[in-house]
């Protein structure tokens, strides 16, 4: 199982390019094994619904940021939930918003978590080696 989670990717949905490099920064320093695919918008996202369909393994994970171009984050997550293959797909809304309408919402939309991102670089690696932790080698994730 282990060997199988490490080969999983990391799916991180951001549009913001100081952010992705600081979240890539981030696990390269945590020497982190999965690799990590990107997209930078939520539309990006909802292409790979067909590809995960044929048999392309599902992310280990997906870290959505909710302030996205062409298709927000909370609209992402509606529809991952909504759609067969991506119905247990674990979800960690990590984004800049800390409000509560938008929290709210995305637990509705069964979001797995919820992570505002801490701006500082010590505190972003400190959650980044969380979420390693957590999410790529404590959860067991549905296949």
């Amino acid at each position: 199982m282990i060997d199988d989670q490490v080969n999983r990717p990391i799916l991180l949905v951001e549009d913001n390019p100081m952010d992705l490099d600081l979240t890539r920064r981030a696990f390269a320093r945590r020497k982190l094994a999965n690799p990590i695919e990107v997209a930078r918008d939520g539309q990006e996202v909802l292409d790979w619904l067909p590809c995960w369909e044929a048999g392309e393994p599902l992310p280990l994970v997906v870290l959505l940021d909710l302030k996205l171009p062409r298709v927000d984050g909370l609209e992402v997550l509606r529809q991952l939930r909504e759609h067969p293959v991506s119905q247990a797909l674990p979800v960690v809304v990590l984004t800049s918003s800390s409000e509560d309408r938008d929290i709210e919402t995305a637990y509705r939309l069964h979001a797995n978590s919820y992570i505002v991102k801490p701006v500082n670089f010590e505190k972003f690696m400190e959650v980044a080696a969380q979420i390693e932790l957590y999410w790529c080698l404590v959860n067991h994730p549905p296949r």
